[in-house]
């Protein structure tokens, strides 16, 4: 059976999905496992589908930037690789794609780069895999610098979803101590619950 590059494509305008889809399409070792125009469809999709590459448009119509958002959501849940599509390029566009995990970007007006692109990062090398994950541990430790060693011990047990009575215990620390830390390191992550202090950590801040 045939190894496919199994890719999936994450755009709003249908027009770029009828276009990339055809070119795609024309390339022996690719199959377009599906296409989504939104979060909600490319989260159900990453979910569901087996996937090595996904092609995802940096703004889709929930707003600026949003689709290295999903991206960085979609990097949670499984292990693939993450080109950006982008029809105008900036420093702190392709700063924070990178800082979502993306491996590389490409300008729609370039999309004839595409296949070189997908068959490149599909064959990524060990040693750059080794360059992301250190510089998104990094990134961790950036955003959890200020928080105070105590804050971070409850910060990684919220990570672990336990509860506050959970925490009591394993910490043998009183609830309103406890509640004071964790109100000052939602403060500290600009964050107003633990889930979203959470996520943001997990998501490197976007």
């Amino acid at each position: 059976m045939k190894d496919f590059i199994k890719i999936l494509l994450v755009e709003d305008d249908p027009d770029w999905i009828q276009a990339i889809q055809g070119y795609l399409q024309q390339e022996p070792d690719f199959m377009l496992a599906g296409a989504a125009s939104n979060r909600a469809e490319a989260l159900a999709l990453a979910d569901a589908l087996e996937i090595d590459v996904v092609l995802m448009d940096i703004q889709l119509a929930e707003g600026e930037l949003s689709g290295i958002e999903v991206a960085a959501e979609i990097l949670q849940r499984k292990s693939v690789k993450v080109i950006m599509l982008t029809s105008v390029s900036s420093e702190d566009m392709i700063r924070k794609a990178f800082t979502a995990g993306a491996v590389q970007y490409v300008l729609k007006n370039d999309f004839d780069q595409l296949p070189h692109l997908i068959r490149l990062v599909h064959r990524q090398p060990l040693a750059m895999d080794v360059l992301l994950k250190e510089f998104s541990r990094l990134k961790r430790e950036e955003q959890l610098n200020p928080l105070t060693p105590a804050e971070r011990e409850v910060f990684e047990m919220m990570e672990q979803g336990l509860t506050v009575p959970e925490m009591e215990k394993k910490l043998v620390k009183s609830e309103s101590t406890l509640k004071n830390q964790i109100n000052r390191i939602l403060k500290k992550l600009n964050a107003s619950s633990r889930k979203e202090a959470v996520d943001k950590v997990n998501r490197k801040g976007l």
